[in-house]
């Protein structure tokens, strides 16, 4: 008769983090040094792609820069990023227009344009280089299970871990809030971004433009590649996404020009398209029992004002914060609700003021256009309105988390 033996216990960490893309990648590598376990369960790894003129780019705030300069990754992406050292923001048809410069802020720069090829390559070689965190990759989960003491996450492949604290960083359509039964919000703009980038005639100047029109705004970001060469954000109606996408570059060319106006000369080259779809998603909850959501699992907004993904990572460095503060469990329900505390004004203010912006400037209503006009003079002719809506898009407000204020 053979002897019956018990299974041999899942690996257990203090901290499993769900999804591995920037946003968790970046927490992952914050938690390493701490002292924590920390698991890490992604999909798949970052893709090994080139560098390219045409590359896909992501607009970090200041406060973001302080953040990834605290991880450690800051050198790393420094050659990459393109500066931002002004912003101009205006509207189709009218005049009136809305700057802001680092010097007014006594700043080197108000943020920087980076490609995300080398935000998810600098994050990666910094968890390996720190090799403390454990990487499941490729490995999707599919199941969890929480008790008073902590979760246990089942993987497709068949293996489990226990965690005392479960952090979903898995996106918009988080799997873990999948499982947990967690609600979201959902907000269909009924638009598209396309993402591309153009070669202009005149310089950028470090300058990032945001212009709105009825159909939704228009951005141009600086690109490190050289003076002539910037990111392009168009977002399209989704009814006239599937024409911009199929015209021919000369055709697509000369209708983002009638859109943007003449303020960088001409549009000479046109990189590679891409559509995204744009919704905003809200997450029921920022906690729930053993676990806290963070960046599109959180909350998911639209690209206007380039809010989205700094948000989240100021998500990432009030965990850290909180974590650094926790005594030995991190999953008790005092450290997940100082958490949700911290995050919910910040989290409120930004999705409140994307969303307005969206719909604001996509209302044709005659006499509201005469108020958005008003508005943008009001913004660059009133110091303290001014310097409010600066200290918000540098990334500061509400309870601002340690590390973007480069703590």
């Amino acid at each position: 008769m053979s002897a019956v033996t018990d299974a041999a216990p899942p690996p257990a960490f203090d901290v499993a983090i769900v999804g591995g893309g920037l946003v968790g990648a970046s927490l992952a590598v914050g938690l390493a040094p701490g002292g924590r376990r920390v698991a890490l369960i992604e999909a798949a790894p970052p893709p090994a792609t080139a560098p390219s003129w045409d590359e896909r780019c992501i607009a970090l705030n200041h406060a973001s820069q302080q953040i990834f300069a605290a991880l450690g990754v800051w050198d790393a992406l420094a050659p990459e990023a393109a500066p931002i050292t002004s912003t101009h923001i205006s509207e189709q048809g009218r005049f009136g227009v809305a700057r802001f410069s680092a010097a007014e802020a006594g700043l080197d720069a108000l943020g920087y344009n980076v490609p995300l090829r080398a935000i998810g390559q600098a994050l990666w070689q910094r968890l390996q280089a720190l090799g403390t965190t454990a990487l499941y990759c490729p490995a999707q989960l599919q199941g969890l299970q929480r008790d008073d003491e902590g979760a246990t996450l089942q993987l497709a492949d068949g293996q489990r871990l226990r965690a005392r604290l479960v952090i979903a960083a898995d996106g918009a359509g988080s799997r873990v809030r999948e499982l947990l039964g967690i609600g979201s919000a959902r907000r269909d703009y009924e638009q598209s971004a396309i993402v591309s980038a153009v070669r202009t005639t005149r310089p950028h100047g470090g300058c990032a433009y945001e212009r709105f029109t009825p159909e939704g705004p228009i951005a141009l970001l600086p690109k490190t590649r050289d003076a002539h060469t910037c990111s392009l954000v168009w977002t399209t109606p989704a009814a006239a996404v599937a024409a911009r996408l199929a015209a021919s570059d000369a055709e697509f060319i000369a209708a983002a020009e009638a859109c943007f106006g003449e303020r960088l000369g001409r549009f000479v080259e046109l990189g590679r398209r891409q559509a995204h779809p744009l919704a905003r998603v809200l997450s029921d909850a920022l906690q729930a029992s053993r676990v806290l959501f963070v960046g599109n699992a959180a909350q998911s907004l639209h690209p206007v004002a380039a809010q989205g993904f700094n948000l989240g990572l100021r998500d990432v460095a009030t965990v850290i914060e909180v974590l650094d503060a926790a005594g030995a469990d991190p999953g008790v329900a005092a450290v997940l609700d100082d958490y949700a505390a911290r995050r919910a004004r910040d989290r409120e203010r930004v999705a409140g003021f994307t969303d307005h912006l969206v719909r604001l400037f996509s209302n044709r209503v005659p006499g509201l256009r005469g108020l958005r006009h008003l508005g943008l003079l009001a913004l660059d002719l009133a110091p303290p309105l001014k310097q409010a809506v600066m200290w918000q898009n540098l990334g500061f407000g509400g309870d601002t988390p340690r590390l973007a204020r480069g703590g």
